[in-house]
């Protein structure tokens, strides 16, 4: 089978519009309400480190995705473990981010339609695009970006009279430990949710440059998710933290005379492209390890099977829309603090004392 390959750009543009996914619509750490923006730089300052982390694992085996360094570094046993591990966190973060689509469009757009009818026409367009593999998707984004971002700088500056800077005030008001448990969840959502791409970004074509891919990457996707959450806290004041989607709410406000308005569609394209590209990434990163752990040939083989197992397990998993905003910020943090932290740090300082060993 044909190595994958994929630049530099690309990647970082499959980068940014995976941190989009569904961190636009939901927003940010609702939490410190009008200091979210502030809680929204604690994430990025907490997830720099770990993207630090991520690069140095890849680079250390050139080449080789997550799978195939867990079990070179743990030996096939505990790999195996790690794996299934890792499995189960990429196929449960793509089921999470389909429910949220479901609950978004059902919400917005057509409560009296079935949710489970969009989420099938979005997993029936990610099982496609992940079939036709990491390179199709990454080169699709590099494409799609900057239209997602003239939309973005559209908006922006059409909402401009709606911006109120008291809505702002008072800064701090929350105390700063609201703050940083603000930033902790934009922590794990979006930013350290780029652990998946451990399984995917060996395919890059310039391996010394993964430090810059992810760098770069995380901090412009988080400038425009800190720049829209501000716009979103100014424009919505006290309803922000009280909208289960600010973004989209911020957006419907906007109108210019009697010809420009509903403009909130354009947030609800870039929604289901974001969606799109992190369910099709979490998809074959769950794929790609089902794949090393039972020693098949090709993953996508397996991919129409898991992406409907992961859209049946999606539409289980909460009974409102109440249990998945708490889950997204109250509860997501504990539960993914192992996936993103615990096991990289445990695989980066296992990795250097070996890679010391050796040399």
């Amino acid at each position: 089978m044909r190595k994958e390959l994929i630049t530099n750009k690309e990647a970082i543009c499959l980068l940014m519009i995976f941190y989009f996914g569904s961190s636009l619509i939901l927003g940010i750490g609702g939490e410190a309400k009008n200091d979210a923006w502030i809680s929204g730089i604690v994430g990025i300052f907490m997830a720099l480190p770990m993207i630090l982390i991520y690069s140095r694992i890849l680079s250390l085996f050139p080449g080789k995705d997550l799978f195939e360094i867990l079990e070179i570094v743990f030996g096939k046993i505990i790999g195996k473990i790690f794996t299934i591990l890792y499995v189960w966190y990429s196929f449960h973060l793509g089921a999470l981010v389909i429910r949220n689509f479901g609950e978004f469009i059902n919400t917005v757009s057509m409560p009296e339609t079935p949710m489970l009818v969009p989420m099938f026409c979005l997993t029936i367009i990610c099982i496609l695009g992940t079939k036709s593999g990491v390179e199709v998707l990454a080169r699709s984004s590099a494409l799609i970006l900057p239209v997602i971002l003239f939309m973005m700088i559209a908006v922006q500056i059409m909402g401009l009279n709606l911006l109120e800077i008291r809505n702002l005030r008072p800064i701090f008001s929350n105390g700063v430990p609201v703050i940083l448990k603000g930033g902790a969840t934009a922590f794990s959502f979006p930013f350290a949710e780029s652990v998946v791409f451990l399984g995917i970004f060996s395919s890059l074509k310039t391996k010394n440059s993964l430090y810059k891919v992810f760098i770069i990457g995380t901090l412009f996707a988080g400038l425009l998710i800190i720049i829209i959450t501000l716009r979103n806290i100014l424009t919505l004041g006290g309803l922000h933290e009280k909208v289960y989607f600010p973004e989209y709410v911020a957006v419907s406000r906007i109108k210019i005379g009697d010809f420009i308005e509903r403009i909130e569609l354009s947030v609800a394209l870039v929604f289901v492209v974001g969606a799109f590209i992190k369910v099709s990434i979490c998809l074959l990163v769950a794929c790609k390890g089902i794949t090393s752990l039972f020693r098949l040939d090709d993953y996508r083989s397996i991919v129409i099977q898991v992406g409907l197992l992961m859209l049946y397990f999606s539409f289980s998993l909460y009974n409102s829309i109440m249990e998945m905003s708490n889950w997204a910020f109250q509860v997501y943090f504990y539960y993914a603090f192992p996936f993103q932290v615990i096991f990289p740090i445990i695989l980066f300082v296992t990795s250097e004392i070996k890679e010391r060993m050796r040399n």
